[in-house]
């Protein structure tokens, strides 16, 4: 793992090599893209926080899983790391703020 250049490859080089590293799964890769690296197209689909965000902001009846979340958040694409940002500040308003 060259850490120094991991910032030159494309997303999904860098969760390849990143989840090669002991304890590091995707959604640790995917927080280093979005936070460390700055990417501004980063949807973790499984994370919780983006689901019960987007289950809150688009008023669902049950969780969303991942590929119902992907495909929610399609249209905020080449800027789903911003739409993601925002389903985990949705949780922070009251209920029927959302």
């Amino acid at each position: 793992l060259d850490a120094e250049r991991l910032g030159d490859f494309p997303d999904e080089e860098v969760t390849r090599q990143l989840v090669q590293v002991k304890g590091v799964g995707v959604w640790t890769a995917q927080m280093f893209l979005m936070f460390r690296l700055g990417r501004p197209d980063v949807l973790p689909v499984l994370d919780l926080g983006i689901r019960k965000g987007v289950q809150r902001a688009y008023r669902l009846r049950k969780m969303p899983d991942g590929k119902r979340v992907a495909k929610i958040a399609a249209p905020w694409a080449p800027y789903r790391t911003v739409g993601s940002w925002y389903m985990w500040r949705v949780l922070e308003l009251p209920a029927q703020s959302a």
